[in-house]
Order: C-alpha cells, then structure tokens, then sequence
C-alpha cells in the first residue's frame, strides 16, 4: 500500500476509524485538537457517532455508556483533560468494559503549555483512577507506529475488556511523517453477550461497579487482580537498539526514544558502546527484558520529559547492579541528542576510572 503524509493527531483517528470505532466522545485542548476536529468530520460521513462534550467529564462518562453497550467507543485529550477523567476510567475499569484513550502529553503541572511531555507516565501507569487497576498504557515513538498501536488498540480492549490507552506526546500529535495506513475493517454485526441489553429480547445484562457487600468486591478486585495478571504475562512491549553488546544503556519511551537512538550513535562514534531500551507498553513495563540487560550493564540512563517517573521503575528492575543516572527536561522542553550523549560519556568517564583504581 502506498505511504501517505500524515499529521500524528489526524493519523490516530483515521487509523481509529478503519479499526472499527463506532462512537467518539471528546473536548478539545491542545495539543490532540486535530484529533477531536477529525473525528467531527470522519464519523458523520461514515453514519458513526461524534459528539463534542461539554466537558471532558462528560466525555468519558458518554464513553462508559456507549461501552456498556457493546460500542466501540473512545476518547482523546491532553494532560488536564485526562486528569478530569479519573473518576470515569475507574468506574469504566470497575465495570470490566472496553475503550480506548489517547493522552497527547503537554507541559505541566496545572494548565502549563502546549509545548510535548511526558508527565503523565505516573498518573496513566499507576492506575488512571482510583481504586486498584491499571490500564493496558501502549507509548508510540513514530506516527506509523501510533497507527499501528491504534490498530490493535481495540482488539486488546475487547480482548480483556479494559482500557486501552495510547501515550503519545505534543511532538508526535503535531509532526507529519510518512504512513500507512491499514484497510478499512468491516462494520461489527453483533455486539458482545456481557453488552447491556435493551429490548433486543436476550436475557438482561447488568454492569455496575458498585458493590456494597464487602466479600463481593473482594471477589471482583480479585477477578480484577487476575485478570491484570494476564495482561502483564501476555501484553509486554519493547524494543531494543544496538543492545546487544551494550556497555550503557538508555532507557526512554516516546519522542525522547528517537532523540536517544542518535544519542547512541553518537556514543558509539565516540568509542562508547552504547545501546538503547525502548519500553513500548509502559503498563505492563517489561521488567524481564530490562532485568536481563541490567545484569550486564556498567550503566543505566534514563532520559524523560518530566522531573523523573519512569525512573523510578527502572531503578527498581535494576536493583543497584549499575549505577542509573536520570537526565530530564520539564516544562515542554525536549532533550537533545547531545545531552544524553553527554550523560553516556560522563558514566563511561567514571567507570574508566573506577576500573583503573582497581587496576
């Protein structure tokens, strides 16, 4: 199929609408706006559901019920607005419904900027709500790959009937880059037994999240727990970049992943031999893979655009077998290849020296 110029924000809704989604809910903020103003446009022409909200608390709880249905619903926005959600994604999750999110990070906190970030990582990957949960959190790098995370993104939902969320950043919902895009899929024909029921005549469903005998929610959080652990079994992603005889490694999702990817060639230009970790699903974070490459390693760098998140579980995977060092950069900032360069120069520095005390 041929490639086409896409916008990453317009691309991410297109590649929602040929996965099948029948119903969009949202609130324009910046950076996703282009999303919300595409769907306005796409989803009457093909006979689907857009409504603009009044708010993003609307928004999602229009999603919770368009899910309960058997919809294949979802929502898009920015920092702020997915702090407003909170309360729906833990009610949507306590249901064991499906949908999808799509977070385009901005600078924070409060209101901030509209320039990339990637502050959200605590608030998407400890739980997205209260109560015990986590959402399947998928992190594109490129805008192909955000189609491709878009395209499965359904699937996983209705799969294990959760949330999925795409983690992208203010840098890749604004930048065109070539795409493919994948066909268009064929309209669902039946909606799932658990969906509510109306009057079709089958035997009447319902979805709550409330339970006020405590043994019985007991019994839902643990259903909730098991289930939880079968998606970090099953759903871990990640790449690896020139690891294999990697003496530093950079650990970085997202936007700042491409910027390490020349922060590595650069090293290895230099006699460094570095190499980079991507995580792609940053909940399940896979640990495994990490921890392999942690017991080899003389060093970890860990760069974000934030004031140090990820690093916390990379940090705890790695349990002091090589120093980690963090390099982050807040308010809209994003990293240049030089300063993680820098960073894997500086630790290559002083492992040198270190080994020549010893020699």
């Amino acid at each position: 199929m041929a490639r086409e110029l896409w916008k990453g924000n317009e691309a991410l809704a297109e590649a929602a609408i040929r996965a099948g989604v029948d119903a969009f809910f949202g609130y324009p903020i910046t950076p996703q706006t282009e999303l919300l103003e595409y769907m306005a446009r796409r989803m009457p022409e093909l006979g689907r559901t857009f409504l603009q909200a009044e708010s993003e608390i609307g928004a999602i709880n229009m999603v919770y019920g368009a899910a309960c249905a058997g919809a294949r619903a979802m929502t898009s926005s920015s920092s702020p607005g997915i702090s407003l959600m909170q309360e729906g994604l833990s009610y949507i999750a306590g249901s064991e419904v499906p949908c999808v999110l799509v977070d385009i990070m901005r600078g924070g906190p409060g209101l901030g900027n509209i320039q990339p970030g990637q502050a959200d990582y605590f608030q998407l990957t400890r739980s997205a709500g209260h109560g015990d949960f986590h959402p399947l959190v998928l992190a594109p790098a490129t805008v192909q790959e955000a189609v491709d995370l878009m395209t499965i993104s359904f699937d996983l939902a209705f799969q294990y009937r959760t949330i999925v969320i795409i983690a992208g950043d203010g840098a890749l919902g604004q930048m065109m880059e070539p795409v493919t895009l994948p066909p268009m899929r064929p309209p669902r024909q039946e909606r799932p037994a658990w969906a509510l029921t109306g009057v079709d005549g089958r035997q009447p469903n319902i979805i709550t999240s409330l339970y006020l005998d405590a043994d019985e929610l007991e019994q839902v959080n643990l259903r909730l727990q098991a289930k939880l652990a079968r998606i970090a079994a099953a759903e871990q992603r990640w790449e690896c970049y020139l690891t294999d005889d990697a003496d530093f490694l950079v650990v970085a999702f997202g936007t700042v992943a491409r910027i390490a990817r020349t922060a590595v060639r650069t090293a290895r230009a230099a006699g460094i031999r570095a190499g980079l970790f991507r995580p792609i699903s940053l909940w399940p974070f896979p640990a495994p893979a990490l921890d392999q490459l942690a017991a080899r390693v003389k060093g970890v760098v860990v760069a974000e655009m934030n004031a140090g998140q990820m690093v916390e579980d990379v940090r705890l995977i790695v349990r002091g077998r090589a120093p980690v060092r963090f390099l982050g950069r807040t308010g809209g900032v994003i990293p240049l290849p030089d300063e993680i360069a820098s960073e894997l120069t500086h630790m290559a520095r002083i492992d040198a020296h270190a080994n020549g005390d010893r020699g």
